[in-house]
């Protein structure tokens, strides 16, 4: 379900599902050593190991009163005039480090491309009605009693390299994601304790049957894309290594060549001339490239000059300084009308921007000393005077989930006296030479913030400065953002500054970030003291490093709940226990998007809908080539065009 994780995961991710099909299908790789490797029996065996939770029945096992829903009503996406063809020109700060889906490295900004924005799922939710849409299901029956959804696979669906996808693959999925091969901690947690059973009935008809009664079931249940068994066959000790760079067959529109991967350079994605969902309802109008080309230039300055020259299509104008003064309204490309310019006021769960603190590094284990952080922290400065007012102050790790989102919370403000009281309680009590507070063990009070967010680099700088009134001293390393981010979850970090991305979902997720399953190897021994040998576990979300026997109750408790008072109850509790907890420091939140881009890239009537989080998501955009010749003939001879400035704020937030 939710790629969970987190896009993140974010995100994270719930799909990272990677994919494939039949298990008759051979593969001509082979091991290192020279030998092929076929996996099937294993996979067989796991199946008879664990018959409880992989069960095989017959189409007659499905009770006859079933409700079967398909999604039809809903409106279609995008639109009708999206033309197909062209290529889409855009930039990656940093090449992937691998094209693997799940394991080490995969989280990256990336994975959109061949996941988490383009993968078919067996459903997904509407953008504008929030209700499920058919992806590879085409069916779908609830029976709330035995917490079990109920799914008919269509039988049209293929993976990109050609092969059925199946109720096997389905299976699959959840053999993959339990198995350690993968060394993905939180998938192997998340398709073991979640669900009780899947159920194969025949080729296309599955059911799949949760832990526990869940008030969210279907997005448990629909949210996932099979894996492909065929592809996988190899799978063994060494899937980092003999996956690195290989292609997982997928069933969205988009493929990536071994001729297109131009490492540390480029990459290509190329459009599936036979995907199979081409001229299905919901998926018709959109992916409308034939390539998406995406370039690696590290500097966002650099990448902003890209896009000036036309060398790029769009560029995202969320930062206060492109939108007001790189490409002000009044930039003759824009007066030409050659360059649009775009702000669409959306409703998405908020990402996480903020710091986040690592509680088992020396001193930010004391609570005085992490409230005292927060304090020392000036976001409403970093707010005004980098983002000239646009953003909000962030309140939780859960803003944007309506009902469950704890509306007591506000985020600590800066205050000078408070941060001082609060380090004065942890021993920090006079100032160094250099203005910095110390303890009679004559340590500072220094920690080191990890961002991978150069183009953020200024925001450091605002807080840096701010925090040095209060005696704390804020160093700030800048890396890529595949190394910093992997720095954080190996819990090698003082402070983060990091965001995961959000999922269009009901419901925050607390076990991912909190639970100290997610912290630690062990984090307390069985009569509940803390486990003095404990290790860090690295690869999880939990960057704060929280173990808390109270959150973790409260945790077990909300995952399984089946009342939505009672969710939203506990949501509260621990959305205050963690701001109790002061290691996360929320920093800011937009509630828009803004964008750039060349007159000849086309977007649907309205531009986008109610739930995305950015104008390329839902790839309802198209590339139309003949406007994009004249309009760079125009450019060249002085001839205009009227100029695009819009703002679309029907879902702004009153």
């Amino acid at each position: 379900m939710n790629q969970l994780v987190s896009r993140l995961i974010a995100l994270l991710v719930m799909a990272l599902l990677v994919a494939c099909g039949d298990s008759t299908e051979t593969d001509s790789a082979t091991t290192a050593g020279g030998s092929e490797r076929d996996i099937s029996s294993e996979v067989e065996a796991y199946y008879a190991e664990h018959a409880d939770f992989f069960r095989f029945k017959t189409p007659a096992d499905i009770p006859a009163d079933l409700v079967w829903e398909d999604g039809s009503e809903l409106p279609d996406i995008g639109s009708p005039d999206a033309r197909k063809g062209g290529t889409f020109y855009g930039a990656i700060s940093d090449f992937p480090r691998t094209l693997r889906t799940v394991g080490p490295d995969s989280n990256g900004a990336f994975r959109n491309y061949i996941l988490d924005d383009v993968a078919v799922q067996l459903a997904h939710r509407h953008p504008e009605e929030y209700s499920y849409y058919p992806g590879i299901a085409t069916a779908w029956a609830v029976d709330e009693g035995n917490h079990t959804v109920y799914i008919k696979m269509d039988p049209d669906a293929r993976w990109s390299d050609g092969v059925p996808v199946t109720a096997d693959d389905m299976l699959f999925l959840y053999f993959f994601n339990q198995s350690s091969y993968i060394v993905a901690p939180w998938y192997n947690n998340f398709y073991s304790v979640n669900y009780d059973n899947i159920t194969k009935y025949d080729d296309h008809t599955i059911s799949i049957t949760t832990a526990g009664p869940r008030p969210d079931l279907l997005s448990y249940a629909l949210e996932h894309t099979p894996a492909p068994r065929h592809f996988y066959k190899e799978l063994g000790d060494d899937f980092v290594e003999r996956y690195q760079w290989r292609f997982v067959p997928t069933t969205g529109a988009y493929v990536v060549h071994d001729e297109d991967v131009d490492k540390g350079r480029s990459i290509t994605l190329t459009r599936n001339d036979d995907w199979w969902a081409k001229d299905k309802k919901f998926w018709r109008n959109r992916y409308n490239m034939d390539r998406i080309r995406l370039s690696v230039i590290r500097d966002t300055p650099k990448i902003f000059e890209s896009f000036k020259r036309g060398d790029l299509d769009t560029f995202g104008l969320n930062l206060a300084e492109y939108w007001y003064e790189k490409l002000p309204d009044t930039d003759p490309d824009v007066q030409n009308g050659y360059i649009y310019k775009t702000v669409f006021y959306n409703q998405w769960p908020r990402p996480t921007y903020g710091l986040w603190i690592n509680t088992d590094r020396p001193l930010l284990n004391d609570l005085n000393i992490r409230i005292g952080i927060n304090y020392a922290t000036n976001w409403d400065l970093v707010i005004e005077r980098f983002f000239r007012g646009d953003y909000e102050r962030l309140n939780t790790a859960n803003d944007g989930y309506g009902r469950y989102t704890n509306p007591n919370i506000k985020a600590r403000p800066f205050d000078i006296d408070k941060a001082q009281e609060y380090f004065a309680k942890a021993g920090f009590t006079r100032r160094g030479p250099d203005g910095v507070l110390v303890n009679d063990q004559g340590q500072r009070l220094a920690f080191t913030i990890t961002t991978g967010y150069e183009s953020l680099q200024d925001v450091l700088t605002i807080l840096k400065e701010e925090a040095l009134k209060a005696g704390l001293e804020f160093r700030i390393e800048v890396l890529d953002q595949t190394a910093s981010f992997k720095k954080v979850q190996e819990k090698q970090h003082d402070i983060g500054f990091t965001a995961f991305g959000s999922f269009l979902e009901e419901y925050p997720r607390f076990w991912e970030y909190l639970h100290s399953d997610n912290a630690y190897d062990q984090a307390f021994l069985p009569d509940g003291s803390v486990n003095p040998d404990r290790k860090l576990k690295a690869q999880t979300n939990n960057l704060l490093s929280v173990a808390d026997p109270e959150i973790d109750r409260l945790i077990e408790q909300y995952d399984t709940s089946t009342n939505a008072d009672e969710k939203m109850e506990l949501a509260h509790r621990l959305e205050q226990l963690h701001f109790e907890n002061a290691s996360f420091v929320p920093g800011f939140k937009q509630p828009f998007y803004r964008v750039g881009y060349w007159r000849w890239v086309r977007w649907p009537e309205g531009f986008s809908y109610k739930y995305t989080d950015s104008a390329t998501g839902l790839y309802i955009h198209w590339i139309d080539e003949e406007i994009r010749e004249e309009t760079l003939a125009a450019r060249r001879a002085g001839r205009s065009f009227p100029p695009h400035i819009e703002v679309y704020d029907q879902y702004r937030a009153q």
